[in-house]
């Protein structure tokens, strides 16, 4: 059994959610699982990956008046602010624009016999750890 996490309230002090947290050996597993799946993803077509991330980034902004006032309790900021869902949406939208091209090989060189470029290939799994104030926009730059 992993710890539990708890979550306190800016605004009263109050534990607004508790979760627990993963053993060693279940983060293990999730990052074999991860790993596994990440080769099939970075075979799709980069487009195909792009049209995934954008359904993903609708599905959070589809969910922005559950998430706006969960944010507010947790971080202390009015309602009235806001989401981040607008920023989120429009930074992902940005890397979704600029993704072929920036994406793209760069060529470096080329002579007689070969030429030399600079190919960008997925990494593989990351881990995001977002900080409280903009927790989703700041996990859309590595995602996106």
């Amino acid at each position: 059994m992993g710890q539990t996490l708890k979550c306190i309230s800016p605004i009263d002090g109050s534990v607004y959610a508790e979760r627990e947290t993963l053993p060693p050996e279940a983060a293990a597993e999730r990052v074999t699982a991860a790993r596994a799946a990440q080769a099939a993803w970075a075979a799709r077509p980069l487009q195909e990956r792009v049209d995934l991330v954008m359904a993903g980034v609708a599905a959070v902004g589809a969910m922005n008046d559950d998430i706006v006032p969960e944010l507010a309790h947790m971080m202390g900021r009015p309602v009235r602010y806001g989401g981040e869902f607008g920023g989120f949406n429009e930074r992902a939208s940005h890397m979704a624009q600029i993704a072929a091209e920036a994406l793209a090989d760069i060529q470096v060189g080329e002579d007689a016999t070969f030429k030399r470029y600079i190919k960008h290939v997925p990494h593989g799994v990351v881990l995001v750890v977002a900080p409280w104030n903009y927790p989703y926009m700041t996990a859309i730059n590595t995602v996106a």
